[in-house]
């Protein structure tokens, strides 16, 4: 049975395939967003007038907390895909335990480092004082979640690395609805405000973190696991951290970049944080559409890799990049079109409603530049290479947002809410095309033609 939920990426044409294991992971990524959208829109309609600020408040510190560790399963995505490429199923069963050894782990760090400083983290981003409590409360509970956050999220990619996205799809829709459903009854029914709608996540992702388990006890051969065996291997720990911690920290150092920003965004009042927080997540929508391929391309790439198919890597990055920006550039101008309608759904006070527009008309109208940028960061990672995206990330999107907020911005007529978010477009359209001229020096490192046997890991280690 599990074999028909395999995707063969080694050979026939591309497009098909990548939409095929694509199209699944950014529905899956659509429903984990809703998650919070739910939050969201039922505080915002249903709770007190601060509780919408108050929970889009905790977003830019969420991502900034768990980012690192989510980078790990990234590092397991590859290890995993160049494996199978291989052909060597004891190595792709050893890493999946030492995969999920990692989830456990991380969730665990996460758990005590977000109950513990929540308020203290919150009060460093400058969130106000009629909002903080509220923020902090559902914090609290959120990160209470994270061991079955990590476990979903490193499963799910474990999966995805032989192109299984349609089962972690299912599971997401079964929590999904479980999610909304709680939330209606915690904040509308049992007046339980931010510590609802949180408390209804927490639930919802120990759903879906119980059945992506069950979904990989019950399979056979090398994705088979065993909780007796749980337990990391030293060399290939080694290497998803190769991977994985350089990709998590580009992360982090985006979150950063971004907590940085709510900061300035927190500095406008709660008016605007609350416009900001319903455009973000309108925006989340458009870009897990767009980043589905640059997983796609991240899988694709690694499997090619590791089967020594180097005359397919060219097209799956054109074609993964392609498909991001044309996705991208229809969803995001979508989104901002109907805008008001999309916006009201979260807050319906008019002054929420046009400060959410500024923002949109600064991200969603430029976002496919952002899907180009995701998309060549996927196919360098998946030939192995993780430091260098990650230090043109640095210094590229995330250097020259924080730049330009203690410069450009603090320009008196620049001061801005729209002259912030301008920031966005800038940072991607330069680093794409850092990232664009860094894949071709990287991709003339190994044969343009397949090869039976190369000395590729050693060109990887060495350009590390």
């Amino acid at each position: 049975m599990a074999k028909n939920y395999e995707i063969d990426m080694l050979h026939g044409a591309i497009l098909p395939k990548l939409l095929k294991l694509s199209v699944p992971l950014m529905l899956s990524s659509i429903l984990q967003l809703l998650f919070n959208a739910a939050d969201i829109i039922v505080v915002g309609n249903f709770a007190s007038e601060y509780s919408l600020a108050a929970v889009g408040a905790t977003t830019a510190l969420v991502n900034l907390m768990t980012n690192l560790f989510l980078g790990l399963s990234t590092g397991s995505n590859v290890i995993v895909s160049h494996y199978m490429g291989e052909g060597s199923d004891e190595k792709v069963n050893r890493t999946i335990h030492t995969s999920i050894f990692f989830a456990i782990a991380s969730g665990l760090l996460l758990t005590a480092g977000g109950i513990i400083f929540a308020r203290q983290l919150l009060t460093i981003m400058q969130t106000p004082p009629e909002v903080l409590e509220l923020s902090a409360v559902y914090l609290r509970i959120y990160f209470a979640g994270m061991v079955a956050m990590m476990i979903y999220n490193f499963g799910s990619s474990i999966l995805r690395s032989k192109g299984d996205t349609k089962r972690p799809l299912y599971f997401l829709a079964l929590s999904g609805g479980i999610n909304v459903i709680l939330n209606l009854i915690f904040v509308i029914l049992l007046k339980m405000d931010v510590a609802g709608v949180a408390l209804a996540t927490v639930i919802s992702q120990c759903v879906s973190a119980g059945l992506i388990l069950k979904c990989l006890i019950n399979e056979t051969g090398a994705f088979q696991f065993r909780f007796s065996e749980l337990r990391p291997d030293g060399r290939i720990a080694r290497k998803i951290l190769r991977i994985g911690i350089p990709a998590g920290f580009q992360g982090v150092v985006f979150s950063l970049s971004n907590v940085v920003i709510q900061s300035s965004v927190n500095s406008f009042g709660y008016i605007v944080m609350a416009g900001s927080s319903a455009a973000a997540s309108i925006e989340g929508f458009v870009w897990v559409s767009m980043n589905a391929f640059s997983q796609g391309a991240l899988t694709f790439v690694s499997q090619n890799m590791g089967a020594k198919k180097y005359s397919r890597i060219n097209r799956i990055a054109l074609i993964s990049c392609v498909c991001g920006a044309v996705t991208g550039l229809v969803l995001g101008n979508a989104a901002y079109l109907f805008g008001t309608p999309l916006l009201r759904i979260y807050d319906s006070r008019p002054d929420v409603i046009a400060a959410g527009l500024i923002r949109m008309s600064m991200v969603c109208c430029f976002y496919f530049t952002c899907g180009l940028m995701d998309c060549i960061v996927g196919a360098i990672r998946g030939m192995g290479f993780a430091v260098t995206p990650t230090i043109v990330s640095m210094l590229g999107a995330c250097g020259l947002r924080i730049i330009w907020i203690y410069t450009i911005f603090r320009v008196p007529e620049n001061h801005t809410v729209l002259m912030l978010f301008l920031s966005y477009p800038v940072s991607w359209i330069i680093t794409f095309l850092t990232h664009l001229v860094c894949y071709i020096f990287m991709r003339r490192r190994f044969p343009k033609a397949d090869a039976e046997a190369a000395e590729d890991q050693s060109i990887i280690e060495s350009s590390q």
